[in-house]
């Protein structure tokens, strides 16, 4: 947003005057520890004195609060909220349900600060819905038959939703990490081309998932499953925060595999990818009478993947990003 146009009163130049916003860092000691935030302030275009102007020390509040929460690896209100919505559980009841005091998340979203213990334990929640079903069965009697009800059929949906492997859901969320926004077409498309290119370059799947050749191309069927019961985009849905910290579970084989494919096929839509895909020999082969839904499509088996981009890692080089480029090139034109 420009800061053309805001004026506010500078006790400097005693006139009301244009000023800008920019990023000041400052020290702050809290428990001991020194910590360096970055917050916002408003300088006057005139003089270059810092003003002061309604509504900024509650911003500089807010932001040195996010900054030194993710600074401890702290959980945010936001982390809480989501929990909460994915749980279908009030905040009094979460309190109890995850084993702390009645007042506990209350006084979370009221802004203080939790320790770095009850942090984890929210952590793991907002994670796994097989945490939230153990806290849920530990601490049973101190919920109302409704609330236990209603939160345990929640966990049990979401657990049932996430079946998919840790792997898969680790190079999922990479891939929304790198990109942001990621349509169902092209979250399909790049999961096929990073096991491709990964079991080419290691010999090896790297995740244990099915691929399919339907209309569309490749398809995993337990993503699509997982994606069609998000009916907004997936990053906007409470559900979304189960993926976080789930990259952590790759190694940096395969996070480089990730990053190669995204830097690449990653700048092209989801029909472009599809194109590529409909060019090569798996999808051809396999899809000799596919049907038009996912159930009637045939396997695209590892092995047949594995092989073809051995072949294209022998003629491109697809370890290195400008092989893969030169390779995406050519299979565009041959679509065109």
């Amino acid at each position: 947003m420009s800061d053309k146009g805001r004026r506010d009163f500078c006790i400097e130049c005693r006139k009301e005057t244009e000023y800008y916003l920019k990023k000041k860092d400052i020290v702050k000691t809290i428990r001991d520890k020194e910590y360096t935030f970055a917050i916002t302030v408003a300088v006057c275009a005139e003089c270059g004195e810092e003003m002061s102007i309604p509504g900024l020390i509650d911003k500089n509040v807010q932001e040195i609060d996010d900054q030194y929460r993710a600074a401890e690896g702290l959980v945010s209100m936001d982390d809480i909220e989501r929990l909460m919505k994915i749980y279908k559980i009030g905040k009094a009841p979460l309190s109890l349900a995850l084993g702390f005091g009645e007042v506990t998340i209350p006084r979370y979203l009221e802004g203080q600060i939790p320790s770095k213990e009850y942090s984890d334990v929210i952590k793991a929640a907002l994670s796994s819905p097989t945490f939230m079903k153990q806290k849920l069965m530990e601490n049973r009697g101190k919920l109302t038959d409704a609330a236990y009800r209603k939160a345990f059929t929640a966990a049990e949906s979401i657990g049932s939703l996430f079946s998919v492997s840790d792997k898969m859901l680790g190079v999922i969320a990479y891939i929304f990490d790198e990109l942001g926004e990621v349509t169902p077409l092209m979250l399909q498309k790049l999961l096929y081309f990073i096991q491709g290119v990964y079991s080419a370059l290691y010999g090896r799947s790297l995740f244990e998932e099915d691929c399919k050749a339907c209309a569309h191309g490749p398809v995993y069927p337990e993503v699509y499953d997982l994606f069609r019961d998000f009916k907004y985009n997936p990053v906007d849905d409470a559900r979304f925060a189960l993926l976080g910290g789930t990259e952590d579970v790759l190694i940096e084989t395969e996070k480089r595999v990730v990053n190669r494919v995204v830097n690449t096929f990653g700048m092209y839509s989801g029909k472009v990818l599809e194109k590529i895909t409909h060019n090569e020999d798996p999808w051809m082969e396999a899809s000799k009478g596919y049907g038009d839904s996912i159930s009637s499509s045939e396997l695209l088996s590892k092995e047949r993947i594995m092989k073809y981009y051995i072949r294209i890692n022998e003629k491109y080089g697809i370890d290195t990003d400008e092989g893969l480029r030169a390779y995406i090139h050519d299979m565009i034109d041959k679509a065109s």
